[in-house]
């Protein structure tokens, strides 16, 4: 059985909380739904009745990242008359150790009404591992209850269940933590669930209210110096960024707005320096550190500020690899692939430890961001601190990357219990011929080359700039891959000429047309021309969906619309494809991508999902989930700032005093366009751009602006 679906269900977030539930408000037994903490579900069941009887759902709305409201008729009271006259109104709000719940009975009718409000609260302390298996996990009996309160612990929780009526016009946030309510005695039931029960009259025109409040406290600390082997990392404020505001397009502006908010609800911090913070990769499966997904997530929305991508870059330096090790394929220098509380089971045969380094491309990702965000303006004194993690990145580049010689990076499991593909598209099926055949390992990913290609550049950059040894070293090593990638990978299909994904274990050509292309553009792996021909491939209508760039194109005999990652769009993915055709200039299939993801957003209440369906958007098909996918990922959110800098043709270089500004007029459909809330070396900037696509900015940033 594979993961449990959530496209149907209403996600509340704040890290490292996380509240699911169906579309009424209701959290069921089984399946995914309930409230999660650190790769544990906390609670497995709140569900609401009227007299026995479930509130027929007539809409809900995300308020913000955090909070949802449901609203359900009760259809038996308030008269015989066509009109529904009773509502069940639920406000859900999650805090960073729980939830907090309001529900509303309200009787609009002439005259008063009587019922039995019912609330069913049950616990199983479920783990990460059972949940995306689908396993069944017996509810845990409460160990105390009392007037209004009921207690579920175990040997890593203590969750407390807090019920009492309120006054209609109390405050949401008045959460009544610190004293005991004077709510009914729950009734347990045999399965270890707790009934609340009030039998009420609600005179006309009046709303009974009643609270719900849980919160757990862990019974393990968290806090502190830890074990490389735990990920209890600390809830966090935000990023620290401004507001941000856009003014321009109404599903632009939404996408934008509804993506910052959750990226603050998905922060986290290290527990080490609980000032850096970072990017939990998603929810509900990715609810931690990742080394790949935090660092893209970070690389999006520098034009917010540096402190995340410091904070990122600091979390990950403190966990980067310093022994060879095969079982968690760590090695000296090496960023690692994510960090859980427990093992990760992939199978029955496999599962991955808790710290796992089974990744090809987070190194050279590091090595990046440092160098981006030092562009951006992060503080000389805060890039200098990192040095020392940036030389041991350069050495497992150039050391322990290329396993066999031959000038290329490439991954192979040595285990067979880890991930058999250790780049962004890490499923066992992602490396496919054209004729659908899986490719051996190990594997030389067409887009590792690239990454590291760019890291070697972006790390001589560094070194030079701070007066160290080794950028000419880098500098020909970049060379050599450059010309090694040249005369191994490019291949033709009926389409035009394109670079292979990767070269198997034979060093054949996997000549599959799929988004790995978007990745080289812009990291200095191609030349003009050849990012000309990439480009062109990038806009045919095989991987360009309408909806976004598709991860493989719909002519190979692999692909399907809901393929992980044989045919599906991934919003990241696309943007990283539109920001490097926009620096190579070739802002005609940067503009129609992006106008893709925007014309799907509204599918996803502008909430856009980690994935969903490759489906035609040029022939009219619909915009289709992919069921399991997290929402919200920090990339998907992040990839909305992507498309703002790609619009506005935004790149900085601070060492060098330089700001540009160059929207490009085939996004004219955006136009007029105003950005505020963005920040260059820790200082305001708002970009604005008129109907004609001239730009006008205003920053104090100490810089040369040049409007293009």
């Amino acid at each position: 059985m594979g993961a449990p679906f959530l496209h149907d269900l209403v996600t509340c977030v704040h890290a490292p909380t996380v509240a699911l539930s169906g579309m009424d408000g209701q959290i069921r037994p089984g399946g995914i739904e309930g409230v999660l903490r650190h790769d544990r579900r906390i609670l497995s069941e709140l569900v609401v009745d009227v007299d026995g009887r479930e509130p027929v759902s007539v809409g809900h709305t995300i308020i913000d990242a955090r909070t949802a409201r449901f609203v359900g008729v009760v259809r038996h009271l308030g008269g015989d008359g066509a009109d529904p006259q009773v509502r069940l109104e639920r406000e859900r709000r999650v805090s960073a150790d729980g939830i907090t719940e309001r529900l509303t009975l309200a009787n609009a009718s002439r005259s008063a009404i009587t019922a039995t409000v019912r609330v069913r609260i049950a616990s199983d302390f479920a783990t990460m591992n059972a949940l995306r298996r689908g396993e069944q996990t017996a509810p845990v009996p409460p160990v105390t209850t009392g007037h209004g309160t009921t207690v579920w612990a175990d040997d890593h929780d203590r969750v407390t269940v807090r019920v009492e009526e309120v006054d209609p016009s109390d405050s949401m946030a008045a959460v009544a933590s610190t004293s005991v309510p004077s709510g009914p005695v729950p009734t347990l039931q045999p399965d270890g669930a707790a009934v609340f029960t009030w039998a009420i009259t609600v005179p006309a025109r009046v709303a009974w209210t009643a609270r719900v409040a849980l919160q757990t406290e862990p019974l393990v600390d968290v806090t502190g110096e830890q074990p490389r082997d735990t990920a209890f990392f600390l809830a966090a404020d935000g990023p620290g960024w401004d507001t941000v505001t856009v003014t321009g397009p109404t599903d632009l502006s939404r996408l934008i707005t509804r993506s910052v908010d959750d990226l603050r609800a998905l922060t986290l911090a290290d527990p080490a320096a609980p000032e850096d913070v970072f990017f939990a990769a998603g929810s509900p499966w990715y609810f931690t550190l990742f080394g790949r997904d935090s660092l893209w997530a970070a690389r999006f929305t520098l034009p917010l500020g540096t402190d995340l991508a410091r904070g990122t870059l600091r979390t990950l330096a403190r966990r980067q690899g310093t022994v060879h090790d095969i079982t968690t394929a760590e090695a000296p220098g090496k960023i690692l692939h994510e960090v859980r509380t427990a093992s990760v089971k992939l199978s029955d045969q496999g599962s991955l430890p808790p710290v796992y380094f089974g990744t090809i491309d987070a190194t050279a990702l590091w090595i990046s961001l440092l160098h981006d965000a030092w562009r951006w303006g992060m503080a000389r004194d805060d890039v200098a601190a990192l040095l020392d993690p940036l030389r041991a990145a350069l050495d497992w580049l150039l050391r322990y990357a290329d396993s066999d010689g031959d000038g290329l990076l490439e991954y192979l499991d040595e285990t067979g219990q880890g991930l058999a593909n250790q780049g962004w598209k890490d499923s066992g099926d992602s490396i496919q011929f054209p004729d659908g055949r899986i490719a051996t390992a190990p594997i030389a990913l067409s887009e590792a080359q690239a990454y590291a290609h760019e890291a070697a550049l972006d790390g001589a950059a560094l070194l030079d700039a701070f007066g160290l040894d080794g950028g000419d070293e880098l500098r020909e090593w970049a060379r050599a891959l450059r010309e090694r990638f040249r005369m191994t990978f490019w291949v033709t299909d009926a389409r035009g000429r394109f670079p292979a994904l990767a070269l198997d274990g034979s060093k054949a050509p996997v000549g599959t047309a799929t988004s790995n292309l978007g990745h080289l553009l812009a990291t200095g792996l191609l030349d003009p021309q050849e990012a000309a021909d990439v480009a062109a491939r990038i806009g045919q209508p095989d991987l360009d969906s309408g909806y976004g760039l598709r991860t493989m194109s719909s002519d190979a005999a692999g692909f399907h619309p809901l393929g992980y990652h044989a045919g599906s769009v991934w919003p990241h993915d696309t943007a990283i494809a539109i920001l490097g055709l926009v620096r190579e200039g070739h802002t005609a299939q940067a503009a129609a991508l992006a106008t893709g993801l925007v014309r799907a957003a509204p599918e996803f209440a502008f909430r856009l999902p980690e994935l969903f369906a490759g489906t035609d958007g040029r022939t009219g098909q619909p915009v289709l989930a992919y069921p399991a996918s997290c929402r919200p990922q920090a990339w998907s959110a992040a990839a909305a700032i992507a498309l703002l800098q790609a619009a506005l043709g935004l790149e900085v270089d601070v060492p060098a005093g330089e700001l540009r500004v160059a929207p490009a007029p085939e996004f004219s459909a955006w136009f007029p366009l105003r950005v505020t809330g963005l920040r260059v070396a820790g200082h305001p900037l708002t970009v604005e751009v008129d109907a004609a696509g001239k730009a006008k900015v205003e920053t104090t940033a100490p810089v040369l602006v040049k409007v293009e």
